[in-house]
């Protein structure tokens, strides 16, 4: 963790306007070179930090996915009061639900998904994530491995209530993706070893949009962002972007 890095960012380039957003434990380092590559190529992009990421892991073992909705929503509510009409929005495994659910509420350009999950594996292996969220934290903060332990078990103890809620979230999204109409484009890492792959054919085929495209990346895995096929990402994230029906 990069603390120069875990900053919420809004580049402001031209007229047309990308929402990124980060996965669970994630942050905005996650889609901050994406944001820089769009940037270059003209495009507007801004990256909020959802409640309790970024920060201490304490922190966010108390928030869910409510916390987490309302960041987005005024994410997207602070690009059109800075102006920019035409909003596109992408994200990152939770990121992409998050995406899906801006769709779904509110009108978008266009739609990426990467890596993001429709079926939820159980709330344990979510709460592993968690705690080696706690881990890494803990360690960049330079604390002694005595003191991580400590803390970490601590964390363990207490647990996350609302990775129960998280999952309704997810099944939620499932059953109101078939109301999504806009442009969409589904990323999926082929070696994801977080979520299960299926969840990108379920993603192409129950939106309703009449653009839509699939691709699979052989060899990246979940947070594909940071993968070795990122550049490759960027090329047609932007290419899907230029195809969109901007006004601007």
């Amino acid at each position: 963790m990069n603390k120069s890095l875990s900053q919420p960012f809004f580049f402001q380039a031209g007229p047309r306007a990308v929402l990124l957003l980060h996965g669970f434990t994630g942050s905005s380092a996650d889609v901050r070179m994406l944001g820089r590559y769009l940037e270059k190529k003209g495009y507007t992009t801004l990256a909020p930090h959802y409640k309790g990421h970024g920060v201490q892991p304490e922190e966010l073992i108390t928030t869910g996915p409510a916390d987490w909705w309302q960041d987005v929503k005024a994410a997207y509510q602070q690009l059109q009061d800075a102006g920019y009409e035409e909003i596109a929005v992408a994200g990152l495994s939770l990121g992409g639900v998050m995406a899906l659910n801006v769709a779904l509420n509110n009108p978008v350009k266009g739609i990426v998904t990467m890596c993001a999950p429709m079926t939820m594996r159980t709330t344990d292996i979510m709460f592993e994530g968690v705690l080696k969220y706690a881990k890494d934290y803990k360690k960049y903060e330079g604390k002694s491995d005595a003191e991580i332990d400590a803390e970490v078990s601590s964390i363990a103890n207490k647990g996350m209530p609302s990775l129960q809620q998280l999952r309704e979230f997810i099944a939620q999204t499932r059953k109101e993706i078939d109301m999504i109409y806009a442009p969409i484009f589904v990323v999926q890492a082929t070696n994801d070893e977080v979520i299960d792959t299926d969840s990108a054919n379920i993603i192409y085929n129950q939106t309703e949009s009449l653009e839509k495209h699939i691709k699979w990346y052989e060899n990246s895995k979940h947070v594909i962002t940071l993968d070795q096929e990122k550049d490759q990402l960027h090329e047609d994230i932007y290419r899907f972007l230029e195809g969109l029906n901007w006004a601007h």
